[in-house]
Protein backbone atom coordinates (compact mmCIF):
# COMPACT_ATOMS: atom_id res chain seq x y z
CA UNK A 1 0.00 0.00 0.00
CA UNK A 2 2.79 2.55 0.77
CA UNK A 3 4.62 1.87 -2.92
CA UNK A 4 1.04 2.38 -4.63
CA UNK A 5 0.55 5.40 -2.53
CA UNK A 6 4.05 6.60 -3.24
CA UNK A 7 3.07 6.12 -7.46
CA UNK A 8 -0.14 8.09 -7.08
CA UNK A 9 1.17 10.75 -4.96
CA UNK A 10 4.60 11.14 -7.71
CA UNK A 11 1.59 10.76 -10.37
CA UNK A 12 -0.49 13.81 -8.63
CA UNK A 13 2.15 16.00 -8.18
CA UNK A 14 3.93 15.59 -11.18
CA UNK A 15 0.50 16.34 -13.00
CA UNK A 16 -0.46 19.03 -10.88
CA UNK A 17 3.03 20.99 -10.68
CA UNK A 18 3.41 22.75 -14.03
CA UNK A 19 -0.30 23.90 -14.16
CA UNK A 20 0.41 25.47 -10.76
CA UNK A 21 3.27 27.45 -13.27
CA UNK A 22 0.76 28.60 -15.24
CA UNK A 23 -1.61 29.62 -12.77
CA UNK A 24 1.27 31.77 -11.17
CA UNK A 25 1.97 33.08 -14.56
CA UNK A 26 -1.22 34.35 -15.22
CA UNK A 27 -1.77 31.49 -17.80
CA UNK A 28 -4.82 30.21 -19.11
CA UNK A 29 -4.84 26.00 -18.06
CA UNK A 30 -8.01 24.72 -18.93
CA UNK A 31 -6.61 23.50 -22.38
CA UNK A 32 -4.37 21.56 -20.20
CA UNK A 33 -7.13 19.60 -18.26
CA UNK A 34 -8.27 17.69 -21.54
CA UNK A 35 -7.79 13.95 -22.17
CA UNK A 36 -5.78 12.13 -24.03
CA UNK A 37 -3.63 15.36 -24.43
CA UNK A 38 -2.48 15.88 -27.87
CA UNK A 39 0.39 17.66 -28.56
CA UNK A 40 1.09 19.75 -31.77
CA UNK A 41 4.09 21.20 -33.78
CA UNK A 42 6.08 24.38 -31.69
CA UNK A 43 8.16 26.83 -33.36
CA UNK A 44 10.97 26.33 -30.68
CA UNK A 45 13.83 29.17 -30.53
CA UNK A 46 16.59 28.24 -33.30
CA UNK A 47 19.75 26.59 -32.38
CA UNK A 48 22.24 28.13 -30.41
CA UNK A 49 25.74 27.16 -29.52
CA UNK A 50 26.27 28.29 -26.13
CA UNK A 51 23.06 26.32 -25.25
CA UNK A 52 24.22 23.49 -26.54
CA UNK A 53 27.66 23.57 -25.24
CA UNK A 54 25.92 24.15 -21.75
CA UNK A 55 23.22 21.43 -22.04
CA UNK A 56 26.33 19.10 -22.78
CA UNK A 57 27.80 19.05 -19.98
CA UNK A 58 25.56 16.77 -18.19
CA UNK A 59 25.73 13.99 -20.78
CA UNK A 60 30.02 14.35 -20.48
CA UNK A 61 29.48 14.04 -16.87
CA UNK A 62 27.35 10.98 -17.55
CA UNK A 63 30.15 9.86 -19.90
CA UNK A 64 32.54 10.24 -17.41
CA UNK A 65 31.09 8.46 -14.41
CA UNK A 66 30.36 5.19 -16.79
CA UNK A 67 33.67 5.24 -18.03
CA UNK A 68 35.07 5.16 -14.56
CA UNK A 69 32.42 2.83 -13.79
CA UNK A 70 33.66 0.26 -16.72
CA UNK A 71 37.51 1.05 -16.08
CA UNK A 72 36.75 0.14 -12.29
CA UNK A 73 34.73 -2.77 -13.03
CA UNK A 74 35.48 -6.13 -10.79
CA UNK A 75 34.09 -8.57 -13.48
CA UNK A 76 31.47 -11.06 -11.73
CA UNK A 77 31.02 -14.58 -12.39
CA UNK A 78 27.70 -14.68 -13.73
CA UNK A 79 24.91 -17.03 -13.86
CA UNK A 80 26.79 -19.35 -16.38
CA UNK A 81 23.83 -21.99 -16.99
CA UNK A 82 23.54 -21.59 -20.73
CA UNK A 83 20.24 -23.00 -22.23
CA UNK A 84 19.14 -23.15 -25.60
CA UNK A 85 17.45 -20.42 -27.18
CA UNK A 86 13.89 -20.55 -26.22
CA UNK A 87 11.32 -21.55 -29.06
CA UNK A 88 9.13 -17.96 -28.04
CA UNK A 89 12.56 -16.11 -28.57
CA UNK A 90 12.20 -17.15 -32.40
CA UNK A 91 8.60 -15.95 -32.42
CA UNK A 92 10.00 -12.68 -30.64
CA UNK A 93 12.80 -12.25 -33.32
CA UNK A 94 9.86 -13.30 -36.08
CA UNK A 95 7.51 -10.87 -34.74
CA UNK A 96 9.96 -8.15 -34.37
CA UNK A 97 11.73 -8.86 -38.06
CA UNK A 98 8.15 -8.83 -39.97
CA UNK A 99 6.36 -6.00 -37.84
CA UNK A 100 9.67 -3.86 -39.46
CA UNK A 101 9.51 -4.45 -42.56
CA UNK A 102 5.96 -3.76 -42.72
CA UNK A 103 6.84 -0.63 -40.74
CA UNK A 104 8.82 0.88 -43.43
CA UNK A 105 7.84 -1.14 -46.37
CA UNK A 106 5.52 0.91 -48.67
CA UNK A 107 3.12 -1.09 -50.02
CA UNK A 108 3.74 -3.64 -48.55
CA UNK A 109 0.02 -3.71 -46.79
CA UNK A 110 -2.31 -1.07 -46.15
CA UNK A 111 -0.85 2.47 -44.66
CA UNK A 112 -4.17 2.05 -42.30
CA UNK A 113 -2.85 -1.17 -41.09
CA UNK A 114 1.19 -0.13 -41.25
CA UNK A 115 0.30 2.67 -38.90
CA UNK A 116 -0.28 -0.17 -36.32
CA UNK A 117 2.65 -2.43 -36.46
CA UNK A 118 4.65 -0.56 -33.92
CA UNK A 119 3.01 -2.31 -30.80
CA UNK A 120 3.90 -5.96 -32.21
CA UNK A 121 7.08 -5.00 -33.16
CA UNK A 122 8.36 -3.16 -29.32
CA UNK A 123 6.75 -6.99 -28.83
CA UNK A 124 8.87 -8.89 -30.41
CA UNK A 125 11.29 -6.88 -28.91
CA UNK A 126 10.64 -7.91 -25.07
CA UNK A 127 10.26 -11.21 -26.53
CA UNK A 128 13.49 -11.49 -27.83
CA UNK A 129 15.44 -9.48 -24.94
CA UNK A 130 13.99 -12.50 -22.99
CA UNK A 131 15.13 -15.25 -24.81
CA UNK A 132 18.75 -13.51 -25.64
CA UNK A 133 18.55 -13.80 -21.43
CA UNK A 134 17.26 -17.01 -21.02
CA UNK A 135 19.69 -18.13 -23.22
CA UNK A 136 22.42 -16.51 -21.47
CA UNK A 137 21.80 -17.84 -17.87
CA UNK A 138 18.55 -19.58 -18.13
CA UNK A 139 16.44 -16.97 -16.20
CA UNK A 140 14.39 -14.42 -18.20
CA UNK A 141 11.66 -11.93 -16.79
CA UNK A 142 9.34 -14.00 -18.99
CA UNK A 143 9.89 -17.10 -17.11
CA UNK A 144 10.86 -16.20 -13.68
CA UNK A 145 9.14 -12.55 -12.95
CA UNK A 146 6.06 -12.81 -14.99
CA UNK A 147 3.76 -11.37 -12.56
CA UNK A 148 6.14 -8.53 -12.24
CA UNK A 149 6.27 -8.23 -16.28
CA UNK A 150 3.02 -8.27 -17.62
CA UNK A 151 2.01 -5.52 -14.80
CA UNK A 152 4.44 -3.48 -16.02
CA UNK A 153 2.05 -3.13 -19.41
CA UNK A 154 -0.41 -1.38 -17.35
CA UNK A 155 2.22 0.72 -15.18
CA UNK A 156 3.82 1.71 -18.67
CA UNK A 157 0.85 3.12 -20.40
CA UNK A 158 -0.03 4.98 -17.16
CA UNK A 159 3.46 6.26 -16.89
CA UNK A 160 4.24 7.61 -20.49
CA UNK A 161 0.39 9.35 -20.51
CA UNK A 162 1.83 11.39 -17.81
CA UNK A 163 4.95 12.37 -19.93
CA UNK A 164 1.96 13.41 -22.74
CA UNK A 165 0.67 16.19 -20.34
CA UNK A 166 3.89 17.15 -19.53
CA UNK A 167 5.15 17.64 -23.14
CA UNK A 168 1.51 20.33 -23.28
CA UNK A 169 3.75 22.36 -21.29
CA UNK A 170 7.08 22.27 -23.55
CA UNK A 171 6.23 20.51 -26.45
CA UNK A 172 9.52 18.83 -27.69
CA UNK A 173 7.82 16.09 -30.17
CA UNK A 174 4.40 16.02 -31.76
CA UNK A 175 2.76 13.50 -33.75
CA UNK A 176 1.77 12.33 -37.55
CA UNK A 177 0.44 10.06 -39.75
CA UNK A 178 -2.38 9.57 -36.91
CA UNK A 179 -5.48 8.88 -38.08
CA UNK A 180 -8.02 9.32 -34.82
CA UNK A 181 -11.84 10.76 -35.35
CA UNK A 182 -12.24 10.37 -31.71
CA UNK A 183 -10.19 10.90 -28.76
CA UNK A 184 -11.24 7.35 -27.37
CA UNK A 185 -9.56 6.18 -31.25
CA UNK A 186 -6.47 7.97 -30.13
CA UNK A 187 -5.91 6.88 -26.57
CA UNK A 188 -6.77 3.18 -27.76
CA UNK A 189 -3.89 3.81 -30.34
CA UNK A 190 -1.80 5.16 -28.52
CA UNK A 191 -2.00 3.51 -25.20
CA UNK A 192 -0.59 0.25 -26.79
CA UNK A 193 2.46 1.43 -27.77
CA UNK A 194 2.84 3.35 -24.73
CA UNK A 195 2.70 0.03 -22.63
CA UNK A 196 5.54 -1.15 -24.09
CA UNK A 197 8.08 1.19 -22.58
CA UNK A 198 8.38 -0.30 -19.30
CA UNK A 199 8.57 -3.81 -19.83
CA UNK A 200 11.10 -3.18 -23.20
CA UNK A 201 13.31 -1.40 -20.47
CA UNK A 202 13.29 -3.46 -17.85
CA UNK A 203 13.96 -7.01 -21.05
CA UNK A 204 16.82 -5.18 -21.79
CA UNK A 205 18.27 -4.63 -18.24
CA UNK A 206 17.80 -8.20 -17.55
CA UNK A 207 19.75 -8.87 -20.78
CA UNK A 208 22.75 -6.68 -20.05
CA UNK A 209 23.11 -8.63 -16.40
CA UNK A 210 24.64 -11.16 -18.27
CA UNK A 211 27.78 -9.08 -19.19
CA UNK A 212 30.40 -9.70 -16.27
CA UNK A 213 31.84 -6.56 -16.62
CA UNK A 214 28.61 -4.43 -16.81
CA UNK A 215 27.73 -6.67 -13.91
CA UNK A 216 31.30 -5.50 -12.32
CA UNK A 217 30.81 -1.75 -12.54
CA UNK A 218 32.16 -0.33 -10.02
CA UNK A 219 32.46 3.36 -7.79
CA UNK A 220 33.01 4.58 -4.85
CA UNK A 221 29.84 4.41 -2.04
CA UNK A 222 27.44 7.74 -1.77
CA UNK A 223 26.45 7.69 1.61
CA UNK A 224 22.31 9.08 1.92
CA UNK A 225 20.91 11.56 4.25
CA UNK A 226 17.44 11.67 5.19
CA UNK A 227 17.23 15.41 4.28
CA UNK A 228 18.30 14.87 0.55
CA UNK A 229 14.89 13.19 0.02
CA UNK A 230 12.94 16.01 1.16
CA UNK A 231 16.09 18.10 -0.93
CA UNK A 232 15.06 15.76 -3.74
CA UNK A 233 11.10 16.47 -3.62
CA UNK A 234 10.69 19.91 -3.29
CA UNK A 235 13.57 20.36 -5.80
CA UNK A 236 11.47 18.49 -8.46
CA UNK A 237 8.06 20.15 -7.60
CA UNK A 238 9.55 23.54 -8.29
CA UNK A 239 11.35 22.80 -10.94
CA UNK A 240 7.74 21.21 -12.79
CA UNK A 241 6.53 24.63 -11.36
CA UNK A 242 9.02 26.53 -13.59
CA UNK A 243 8.21 24.41 -16.65
CA UNK A 244 5.15 25.82 -16.73
CA UNK A 245 6.34 29.49 -16.33
CA UNK A 246 9.78 28.99 -18.50
CA UNK A 247 9.04 25.85 -21.01
CA UNK A 248 11.98 27.26 -23.51
CA UNK A 249 14.73 26.74 -20.71
CA UNK A 250 13.88 24.43 -18.34
CA UNK A 251 12.46 22.10 -21.13
CA UNK A 252 15.36 19.51 -19.72
CA UNK A 253 13.58 19.59 -16.14
CA UNK A 254 10.84 17.11 -17.67
CA UNK A 255 13.28 14.01 -17.63
CA UNK A 256 14.59 15.15 -14.48
CA UNK A 257 12.18 16.33 -12.18
CA UNK A 258 10.09 13.64 -11.80
CA UNK A 259 13.07 11.79 -11.18
CA UNK A 260 13.66 13.87 -8.11
CA UNK A 261 9.87 13.51 -7.11
CA UNK A 262 9.75 9.84 -7.33
CA UNK A 263 13.48 9.53 -5.68
CA UNK A 264 11.85 11.65 -2.89
CA UNK A 265 8.99 10.26 -2.30
CA UNK A 266 9.95 6.65 -1.84
CA UNK A 267 12.32 6.87 1.20
CA UNK A 268 9.74 9.70 2.51
CA UNK A 269 6.60 7.53 2.33
CA UNK A 270 7.72 4.13 2.52
CA UNK A 271 11.46 3.98 4.48
CA UNK A 272 12.72 1.87 1.73
CA UNK A 273 15.29 3.32 -1.77
CA UNK A 274 15.34 1.51 -4.83
CA UNK A 275 18.96 3.52 -4.40
CA UNK A 276 19.69 1.90 -1.10
CA UNK A 277 22.72 -0.59 -2.70
CA UNK A 278 24.75 2.63 -3.88
CA UNK A 279 25.61 3.15 0.11
CA UNK A 280 27.67 0.11 -0.74
CA UNK A 281 29.42 1.49 -3.15
CA UNK A 282 26.96 -0.72 -5.79
CA UNK A 283 26.09 1.43 -8.36
CA UNK A 284 24.38 -1.08 -10.91
CA UNK A 285 20.98 -0.08 -10.29
CA UNK A 286 21.26 3.30 -11.22
CA UNK A 287 24.12 2.73 -13.91
CA UNK A 288 22.57 -0.48 -15.66
CA UNK A 289 18.96 1.01 -16.19
CA UNK A 290 19.96 4.21 -17.55
CA UNK A 291 22.28 1.96 -20.31
CA UNK A 292 19.28 -0.11 -20.90
CA UNK A 293 17.13 2.44 -21.57
CA UNK A 294 19.68 4.55 -23.87
CA UNK A 295 19.71 1.25 -26.30
CA UNK A 296 15.78 0.77 -26.18
CA UNK A 297 16.13 4.64 -27.03
CA UNK A 298 18.06 4.41 -30.04
CA UNK A 299 16.05 1.52 -31.13
CA UNK A 300 12.68 3.82 -30.82
CA UNK A 301 14.24 6.03 -32.99
CA UNK A 302 15.09 4.10 -35.37
CA UNK A 303 12.42 2.10 -35.87
CA UNK A 304 10.27 5.48 -35.63
CA UNK A 305 12.58 6.54 -37.97
CA UNK A 306 10.88 5.22 -41.21
CA UNK A 307 7.44 4.48 -39.60
CA UNK A 308 4.00 6.07 -40.81
CA UNK A 309 2.63 6.94 -37.60
CA UNK A 310 5.78 8.56 -36.07
CA UNK A 311 6.53 11.39 -33.99
CA UNK A 312 9.13 13.94 -34.67
CA UNK A 313 11.13 16.56 -32.34
CA UNK A 314 11.05 20.37 -32.22
CA UNK A 315 13.49 21.52 -29.35
CA UNK A 316 14.85 24.81 -28.33
CA UNK A 317 18.14 25.80 -28.75
CA UNK A 318 19.53 22.19 -29.65
CA UNK A 319 17.94 21.07 -32.84
CA UNK A 320 20.68 20.18 -34.95
CA UNK A 321 23.01 16.70 -35.54
CA UNK A 322 19.89 14.59 -36.19
CA UNK A 323 20.18 10.64 -35.40
CA UNK A 324 17.04 9.38 -37.10
CA UNK A 325 14.68 11.74 -35.45
CA UNK A 326 16.13 12.75 -32.32
CA UNK A 327 18.84 15.49 -31.89
CA UNK A 328 21.63 13.76 -30.77
CA UNK A 329 21.79 15.63 -27.26
CA UNK A 330 18.19 14.68 -26.70
CA UNK A 331 19.74 11.06 -26.24
CA UNK A 332 20.96 12.23 -23.06
CA UNK A 333 17.54 11.96 -21.98
CA UNK A 334 17.29 8.64 -22.68
CA UNK A 335 19.37 8.40 -18.71
CA UNK A 336 17.60 9.73 -16.36
CA UNK A 337 14.34 8.52 -18.10
CA UNK A 338 16.13 5.11 -17.19
CA UNK A 339 16.49 5.41 -13.60
CA UNK A 340 12.85 6.75 -13.49
CA UNK A 341 11.97 4.06 -15.36
CA UNK A 342 14.08 2.19 -12.43
CA UNK A 343 11.97 3.44 -9.28
CA UNK A 344 8.71 3.19 -11.28
CA UNK A 345 9.21 -0.77 -11.96
CA UNK A 346 10.10 -1.07 -8.07
CA UNK A 347 7.43 0.32 -6.30
CA UNK A 348 5.52 -1.92 -9.22
CA UNK A 349 7.21 -5.05 -7.79
CA UNK A 350 6.59 -4.46 -4.23
CA UNK A 351 3.09 -3.47 -4.95
CA UNK A 352 2.96 -6.95 -6.96
CA UNK A 353 5.73 -9.38 -5.47
CA UNK A 354 6.43 -7.78 -2.27
CA UNK A 355 9.66 -7.35 -3.20
CA UNK A 356 11.98 -4.91 -4.38
CA UNK A 357 13.39 -4.93 -8.47
CA UNK A 358 17.00 -5.66 -6.97
CA UNK A 359 18.00 -8.19 -7.81
CA UNK A 360 16.55 -8.14 -11.55
CA UNK A 361 16.44 -11.83 -11.47
CA UNK A 362 17.19 -13.49 -7.90
CA UNK A 363 19.58 -16.79 -8.47
CA UNK A 364 17.29 -18.70 -6.15
CA UNK A 365 13.88 -16.92 -8.32
CA UNK A 366 11.71 -19.65 -9.79
CA UNK A 367 8.86 -19.07 -12.43
CA UNK A 368 6.50 -16.25 -10.41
Amino acid sequence: MRSLAVLLLAAALVWAAPLLGLAIAGLPIGERLGFPPRTHFVLQPAFDWRAFALLSLPAIGALILYWRALAGARPVAVDARKARFPAWGWLGLALLAGSWLLAWREGAVAPEWRRHVFTPLWLGYILFMNGLAFRRGGRSLLTHRTRWLVALFPASAGFWWLFEHLNQFVGNWYYAGIQADTDWDYFLQATLPFSTVLPAAASTWAWLRGFRRIEGMNLPPLQGRPAWAWFALLAGILALICVGIWPEVLFPALWLAPLLVLAGLQPLLSGESAFAPLERGDWRPLLQPALAALICGLCWEMWNYGSVAKWHYSIPYVQRFPIFEMPLLGYAGYLPFGIECCLVMDLVARIVERRSVWPLIAPEAGPA
